[in-house]
């Protein structure tokens, strides 16, 4: 099991924690109390910074009741941390635009995070067909 170093930026931070047979998902915190109003941006101190192992990156995305509970969305829609990214303060952020008035409090779990390989290298091949059926276009299986 690869060992992550991490630095958090306050004492008031609850750590991180892997939890086993629920998600491989880990949740992140706001560092800090925020207030937006709605067509505002801000980026949202996640109050860490990791090192990476050598060949991984962090994946981070809403959790599936971000928009419900706080009315933002994420502006990149999935933010990737490389392990390159790993100073004393290279603090992660959430990048967040706000669609209503809405406060978020320290600790309030925004979004979540994986840490993945990179994409090994590919090789792409030209062809005039790729010798399969069509599906029928986006939206072809219908709506429910």
């Amino acid at each position: 099991m690869p060992k992550i170093r991490i630095r958090y930026f306050n004492d008031r931070m609850e750590r991180l924690a892997y939890v086993d047979g629920k998600s491989d998902w880990i949740d992140l915190r706001a560092a800090k109390d925020v207030t937006m109003k709605a067509g505002e941006f801000q980026l949202i101190p996640l109050g860490i910074a990791m090192e990476l192992p050598e060949g991984y990156e962090a994946h981070v995305v809403p959790r599936s009741s971000t928009y419900k509970n706080f009315g933002i969305i994420q502006t990149n829609h999935m933010g990737v941390i490389d392990e390159s990214y790993c100073g004393d303060n290279d603090q992660w952020y959430f990048p967040a635009y706000a669609l209503r008035d809405t406060q978020i409090q320290e600790g309030d779990r925004i979004c979540q995070f994986r840490i993945i390989e990179h994409q090994p290298v590919l090789m792409f091949e030209e062809v005039a067909s790729l010798g399969h059926k069509d599906r029928g276009g986006i939206g072809s299986t219908g709506r429910k």
